[in-house]
């Protein structure tokens, strides 16, 4: 037990020694470790302490060097300044001599207007008496004499204008009618036509004279009966074996035709067959109006139309204008708008559809309201035709504006077609209202003397009373007769508007 206590005690100082040996050890490590930590931090400072006086040195020497560069700048402009103070001085100086002279100057001047505006006194004095003097030789005012040179000279000038307008439309007419007949020559030459010979009635042939009293019938009532259904006047008369159909409708009086011909044919003839031969000659006529339009499309070389236009063109095989057939008309027309247009450079399928179609309206105008015009171009439009050949079609009467030089070419072909020998033809009472409108026109104008329709209406000759009408208005009023004449006539071709003025001079030796 003993020996263990020792052994525990020695235990116990052996520890408390190596403790305070630890202790010491690890002080004096621990102050030598400061030691060495202060004299580092010794080295940081200095180098610190370098680094911040050579940083100083540097911040001295870029600070002098900026000091110094801004009083050189500052020199610099302190220079320039007193160049430019020098320059404005000079400047100064030299306009406070250009006031002085210009003030030497101005009182010249104005030494110089009083002498000028005594001398204009002076002058305006003897002008007014000399013009006092002329009046009075003169025996007439200023004002007057004013007016009388003014009147002089516009009458002068008038006459000179009137021989440049003349010249000027001398020669464009003699270049344009030259261009123009060898286009229409060339057109008509290359298209060749048929007279007209369609009229407002037809004759059927009966194979007998006994067959006349079988188409009236007892107390008329086969002939009522047919005229009823076919919308017609039948007339039976002292032509031999022959009866004639009248009717103002080229359709009805074509169905009419037919369904005559059929029944005398037959022999049939009451009124329950004469109703059910109409109808089917009127389904026949459709159709043949139907092929007519495809034919015409073909001859014209129209293509791409709808069968509803084809269909409608057709109509026109039987509808006449003065007497010219208008499908016939149609296909003239697009032939003639092809040459002109190819030999124009214009588009030439365009030309042929504007002028092949222009009067398809008449095929529907006696049904709808409006001008054959529109009614073609907007029944056109609706079935899908181009916007250029249904202004075309709008405006071959100038209802509408022409758009494009193929509208143009589709007016022109269907004037050529219209005026060319033999198109067509009119009624005497027609041609003389026509006639007598013109020369009633041409009098209606102050100055006329006289008015006479020539050359079949296509001139009309006006004498003038020159006392009233001079030189300058004779060739106005030509241009304002012509100018009426376009708006208010409907003709084909043209009429030509001449202005005669004479004086004469008359004595009797006694």
């Amino acid at each position: 037990m003993i020996q263990i206590l020792i052994t525990l005690f020695t235990g116990l100082i052996m520890l408390a020694i190596g403790l305070t040996v630890g202790y010491y050890v690890s002080k004096s490590q621990a102050e030598k470790k400061r030691q060495e930590e202060a004299a580092k931090a010794k080295t940081i400072v200095q180098e610190a302490t370098e680094k911040a006086s050579k940083i100083e040195l540097d911040a001295r020497d870029r600070a002098l060097k900026v000091v110094q560069s801004a009083e050189s700048d500052l020199n610099q402009r302190r220079n320039e300044l007193n160049r430019e103070v020098e320059r404005l001085d000079k400047r100064r100086t030299e306009l406070d001599g250009r006031v002085e002279r210009l003030e030497q100057r101005e009182q010249l001047l104005n030494k110089r207007q009083s002498t000028i505006d005594r001398r204009a006194n002076e002058v305006d004095k003897v002008h007014e008496m000399q013009m006092q003097k002329l009046q009075q030789i003169a025996e007439m005012t200023q004002d007057e004499a004013r007016k009388i040179l003014l009147d002089e000279v516009e009458k002068e000038a008038r006459g000179d204008m009137a021989r440049i307008i003349r010249q000027i439309e001398a020669e464009a007419r003699e270049e344009g009618e030259k261009r123009a007949r060898k286009l229409i020559a060339d057109a008509i030459q290359r298209v060749a036509s048929e007279h007209v010979s369609e009229v407002t009635s037809a004759v059927v042939t009966l194979p007998n004279e006994e067959m006349k009293g079988r188409i009236v019938g007892r107390n008329g009532r086969n002939i009522r009966a047919f005229e009823q259904a076919a919308g017609v006047d039948v007339i039976v008369d002292d032509t031999p074996e022959s009866v004639t159909i009248s009717c103002f409708d080229s359709v009805r009086r074509e169905v009419a035709r037919r369904a005559l011909t059929r029944l005398t044919v037959d022999g049939r003839i009451h009124p329950a067959h004469i109703e059910k031969v109409i109808e089917d000659e009127t389904k026949a006529v459709e159709k043949i109006m139907a092929e007519a339009g495809e034919q015409a499309a073909f001859d014209a070389g129209v293509t791409g139309l709808h069968p509803e236009i084809l269909r409608m063109m057709g109509r026109l095989k039987y509808r006449t204008s003065y007497g010219q057939n208008q499908l016939a008309h149609a296909v003239e027309v697009a032939k003639l708008g092809g040459i002109l247009a190819a030999e124009l450079g214009a588009n030439v399928a365009f030309s042929k559809a504007g002028a092949f179609l222009h009067d398809i309206g008449k095929a529907m105008d006696h049904n709808q309201e409006g001008t054959h015009a529109a009614l073609g171009a907007e029944f056109c439009k609706r079935y899908g035709v181009h916007p250029l050949i249904v202004n075309a079609i709008a405006a071959h009467h100038h209802e509408v504006e022409q758009d494009t030089v193929e509208a143009v070419i589709a007016e022109a072909a269907d004037a050529i077609s219209g005026a060319r020998p033999g198109a067509r033809r009119e009624d005497l009472e027609a041609y003389i209202k026509r006639i007598r409108t013109l020369e009633e026109m041409a009098t209606s104008f102050e100055g006329v003397s006289q008015a006479f329709a020539i050359q079949a209406g296509r001139e009309v000759r006006i004498i003038v009373r020159p006392e009233e009408i001079d030189d300058l208005a004779s060739t106005r009023l030509a241009r304002d007769i012509a100018k009426k004449i376009e708006e208010t006539m409907q003709y084909p071709g043209q009429i030509k508007v001449t202005v005669i003025r004479e004086t004469r001079a008359v004595d009797y030796a006694k």
